[in-house]
C-alpha cells in the first residue's frame, strides 16, 4: 500500500472524515470508525510509519506520550472501569491498516470483549539465552 492509499494518511490530510478527538503536530486521535466499545479510539503519528519499529524516537515519544491523557479523558467520558491499549505490528499480529495506530479501547465489567492468551513455560537456560540475543539486538 501506498502512503496515497493510506485511509489514515487520508484522515490525517482531511479527505476522509472523522471524528477528532485529539490532535498535536505530531498526532491524531480519533474515534473507531468500527468500535469495540464507545469511546474506542486510535492514536496515530500524523506522518506515514507502516510498523512501530520504524518510529524514530522522538515521534514514538510525542505520539505515545498522549496515551496517558487520552486514556484518562476516554475513562471519564464513558465511565468505563479499564481500558485496553493495544498496538498490533504487522498482518500476522492482526494489524489491518499499515499505518501505525494504538488503540485505546474502554472496558466495563460483562463486556464480552476479553482476549485469550495461550502461556507456554519458558526453562531458565532459554530464557537466559533469549535474554542474552535480545539484549545484544538492542546493543546493536
Amino acid at each position: 500500500m501506498s502512503v496515497g492509499d493510506c485511509i489514515f494518511c487520508k484522515i490525517v490530510s482531511g479527505s476522509i472524515p472523522s471524528h477528532r478527538v485529539l490532535e498535536t503536530d505530531s498526532c491524531l486521535a480519533f474515534l473507531d470508525a468500527a468500535p469495540l466499545a464507545p469511546g474506542h479510539c486510535l492514536l496515530i503519528p500524523k506522518q506515514h510509519y507502516t510498523t512501530l519499529e520504524e518510529l524514530p524516537e522522538d515521534v514514538a515519544a510525542a505520539v505515545l506520550g498522549q496515551l496517558p491523557a487520552l486514556g484518562r479523558a476516554v475513562r471519564a467520558v464513558t465511565g468505563a472501569a479499564g481500558y485496553n491499549v493495544l498496538q498490533n505490528t504487522g498482518r500476522v499480529a492482526g494489524q489491518e491498516v499499515m499505518h501505525v495506530h494504538v488503540h485505546v479501547i474502554p472496558r466495563v465489567a460483562g463486556d464480552g470483549l476479553g482476549y485469550r492468551w495461550h502461556t507456554k513455560s519458558l526453562e531458565d537456560a532459554a530464557a537466559e539465552a533469549l535474554r542474552n540475543r535480545i539484549a545484544a539486538a538492542l546493543r546493536g
